[in-house]
C-alpha cells in the first residue's frame, strides 16, 4: 500500500507542477502560489473533517511549519524555472536532487543502504549532466556540437528546489504519524502566511488573469491531494523508499509537456531521462 501511495503522490505532484508551470507562464509566479495555496488550505480543511481525528503536538506543527518554509522555497525557484525553462529537461533536475536528501538523511540517521542504492546516487549524478545536454545542429554543414539544454543559472536553480523538495520530505516524516494531516496544514498555512508577506513587501499584487484562474486552482488541490497521499505513504514506509517513489512526479510533468506543449527531448537527454529511471529504481531497492 506504501508503494501505491508513493506513486500515486508521485503521479499529482508531477500533474500539480505541470499546471503550476503552465500558470505560471500566463500569470506572475508569486499570485499563482499564493492562490494555489490557499486553495490548498482549504483542500487539507475539507480532508481533516474527513479523516480520523489526530492526536497533534506541537513539535509536529513546528515540524510542518518548517516542511511549509522550505517547500515554499522550492515552489518559487521550481515555478519560475518551469516558466522560463523547458519542463521536459528542468523538471526531472529537480527530482533527482529531490532524491540526494532523504537518502543522506537516512544515512546521517543511521540507514545503511546496499551497494545498489548507493550505485543509484552516482547514477543520479550522471543523468543530472546527460539530461542537461542537447545535441544540435551546428551551422550548415551538418555537423553538430553539444550545448546546455539549459543555462548553468537554471541548472542550479533546479538542484536548489529539488533539494528544498527532498528538506520537505525530511520535515513532515519526522512529524509524528499519529498527528495525520496536521503538519500538512501548518506547512501550508505558514507558506501562505510568508508568500503573502513577500507579496506586500515587494509591492506585488497578487490578481490573476480570470482565464488562468482555474488553473490555478487545480494546481491546489492536486498539489494537496498529493501530499496527503505522500503522508499516508510515509505512515505506512520507509522514508528512503517513499521519498524515491514521490520523486518520479518528473515522469508525469514530461508526459503531459510533450502531449500539451509538444515539447521534444534530444538523444542524449533521452539517455539522461534513462539512466535517471534506473537511478531511481536502485536506490528504491534501499
Amino acid at each position: 500500500m506504501a508503494i501505491l501511495l508513493a506513486l500515486a503522490s508521485a503521479a499529482l505532484y508531477g500533474a500539480a507542477d505541470f499546471l503550476g508551470g503552465f500558470a505560471s507562464k500566463r500569470a506572475p509566479v508569486l499570485s499563482v502560489l499564493v492562490l494555489s495555496q490557499l486553495v490548498s488550505v482549504a483542500t487539507v480543511l475539507v480532508a481533516l473533517c474527513i479523516f480520523p481525528p489526530a492526536v497533534v503536538h506541537r513539535a509536529d506543527l513546528a515540524w510542518g511549519a518548517v516542511a511549509g518554509l522550505v517547500g515554499g522555497a522550492g515552489l518559487v525557484l521550481f515555478y519560475a524555472g518551469l516558466a522560463s525553462g523547458t519542463m521536459s529537461v528542468f523538471a526531472p533536475i529537480t527530482g533527482v536532487a529531490a532524491i540526494a536528501v532523504p537518502v543522506l538523511v537516512g544515512l546521517v540517521e543511521g540507514e545503511r543502504p546496499r551497494p545498489a542504492p548507493l550505485a543509484g546516487i552516482m547514477l543520479a549524478a550522471v543523468a543530472v549532466c546527460c539530461v542537461s545536454i542537447a545535441i544540435v545542429p551546428r551551422g550548415t554543414d551538418g555537423r553538430v556540437s553539444l550545448r546546455a539544454a539549459i543555462s548553468g543559472r537554471e541548472l542550479m536553480t533546479a538542484i536548489l528546489a529539488g533539494g528544498a523538495f527532498g528538506v520537505f520530505y525530511v520535515a513532515i516524516k519526522h512529524a509524528a504519524p499519529a498527528a495525520g494531516l496536521w503538519p500538512l496544514c501548518a506547512a501550508r498555512g505558514t507558506s501562505v502566511v510568508a508568500f503573502a508577506v513577500a507579496a506586500v513587501a515587494t509591492g506585488r499584487g497578487l490578481r490573476a488573469p480570470r482565464t488562468v484562474l482555474p488553473v490555478i486552482g487545480w494546481t491546489g488541490i492536486v498539489d494537496m491531494v498529493a501530499n496527503i497521499c505522500f503522508v499516508l505513504a510515509l505512515a505506512r514506509g520507509m522514508l528512503s523508499i517513499v521519498a524515491t517513489l514521490a520523486s518520479l512526479y518528473p515522469a508525469a510533468t514530461v508526459v503531459l509537456a510533450r502531449i500539451v506543449l509538444r515539447e521534444r527531448l534530444g538523444p542524449v537527454q533521452g539517455i539522461g531521462l534513462g539512466v535517471a529511471t534506473i537511478a531511481v529504481g536502485l536506490m528504491s531497492l534501499g
